[in-house]
């Protein structure tokens, strides 16, 4: 047994589902210097090294779960904006909730949903930040991809500039992105520089896409009332097509495995012919109970997984959800999709978002030299991915 195995902790659980295999019974891990050194039966693991033992009881141990879109500035609007009858209708209600928000108060919304998210079992998470200025004045408790919101519809001779300043403002964080907030309010030179410069400084990319049937008039038919909405405020319109959000993104710029695109809701027969020839590797976030407060087009899940895409899900924010679960994504996911397995679920808060981050190896599985992002909830026995969907509670959660 080597010496620095003494300081070692052991942490045993009835069921250790590490997402690499079938879950292990009576499993166990071995932590030191912040990484899992050893896991297998407990037996195992603790005839191969000594320590302190953290005995889990009856519980399920899995990798801490990852929110693959969030907006956090947004914290403080929870069940500020009733369920609205249209897209539009709430992107008025919330510009109109921001324009009353100050500095400070957007710093105790983020804090405050930092700490929602860790209690209901999130290690990692992707937030959208539209005032990036503020991530210096944060200490966010859980792994955060810091991704700039950046929007030029009023100004977008100003893309470069815009730009520039977000990438200043993230030069601290290590996991940062730049995210051209939609085709409606960002231009096409915005997406383009960002993806530039994506690809020069090794970042990640995201936007939102193909949310909303109001979105989808608005380039394919140059109608409808988010098209009204970009010209009353002095947006640059984009001239209609008679193409679809999805079709017209495309023509601009390729996605590739930097992009998390966010929603994919408003999909077309054509939208899908584009898929089989395509050699994209972009990756899909789905925010299930977001998309059924606004009521958008069901999401078609079974036709995007033929095509191989990586699909994980987020929370989005408190203006559309009632708190940042992702057991409850998960949960409102399989009332959706009651023929996907519990398991398949699972990845998509734990594997997949892992993977669209570049993170395999650290976060999202229970590995050897993996993070120590853990999260147990109680298990009795029975189907352990079962189990785990439908837990209600507040999971405990252990980081390094």
């Amino acid at each position: 047994m080597p010496e620095e195995g003494q300081s070692r902790v052991i942490i045993r659980a009835r069921a250790l589902v590490t997402m690499d295999g079938p879950p292990i019974e009576n499993g166990a891990i071995a932590i030191e210097d912040e990484r899992v050194v050893d896991l297998g039966t407990f037996d195992e693991v603790s005839a191969r090294n000594s320590g302190e033992l953290v005995d889990l009881g009856e519980s399920a141990l899995i990798p801490g779960l990852i929110n693959a879109h969030c907006h956090l500035d947004y914290t403080c609007l929870r069940e500020k904006i009733p369920p609205p009858t249209s897209f539009t209708e709430w992107v008025r209600e919330i510009i109109a909730a921001k324009n009353a928000l100050l500095p400070a108060d957007y710093v105790k919304s983020i804090t405050d949903g930092f700490a929602e998210a860790r209690r209901f079992g999130t290690t990692s998470i992707v937030n959208y930040e539209a005032f990036p200025e503020l991530i210096i004045r944060l200490q966010p408790p859980i792994k955060t991809w810091w991704f700039a919101e950046l929007i030029d519809i009023r100004d977008p001779n100003r893309a470069e500039n815009i730009v520039a300043t977000a990438m200043n403002y993230l030069a601290q964080p290590a996991n940062r992105g730049l995210a051209p907030h939609a085709l409606y309010t960002a231009s096409f030179d915005l997406y383009r520089i960002c993806q530039d410069n994506a690809r020069r400084y090794d970042w990640l990319l995201s936007t939102h896409l193909a949310e909303s049937p109001d979105e989808y008039l608005m380039f394919h038919d140059g109608a409808g009332p988010l098209a009204e909405f970009v010209r009353e405020i002095g947006g640059k319109e984009k001239k209609s097509s008679g193409s679809t959000p999805f079709a017209t993104l495309l023509a601009q710029i390729a996605l590739d495995r930097r992009w998390l695109v966010v929603h994919m809701n408003e999909l077309s027969e054509s939208d899908f012919d584009l898929l089989p020839d395509s050699t994209m590797e972009f990756h899909i976030v789905h925010c299930p109970r977001s998309h059924d407060y606004f009521g958008h087009s069901p999401f078609q899940y079974e036709r995007l997984r033929q095509f191989d895409l990586n699909i994980c899900l987020g929370t989005d924010s408190l203006a559309s959800n009632d708190d940042l679960s992702l057991f409850a994504e998960m949960r409102e996911f399989a009332r959706k999709f009651p023929g996907v397995a519990p398991e398949e679920i699972l990845q998509m808060v734990t594997v997949n978002p892992a993977r669209a981050l570049q993170q395999e190896d650290h976060i999202g599985r229970i590995c050897l030299g993996g993070d120590v992002d853990l999260v147990s909830v109680p298990f009795s026995g029975r189907n352990v991915f079962e189990e785990i969907i439908a837990f209600t509670g507040e999971p405990g959660v252990t980081t390094c």
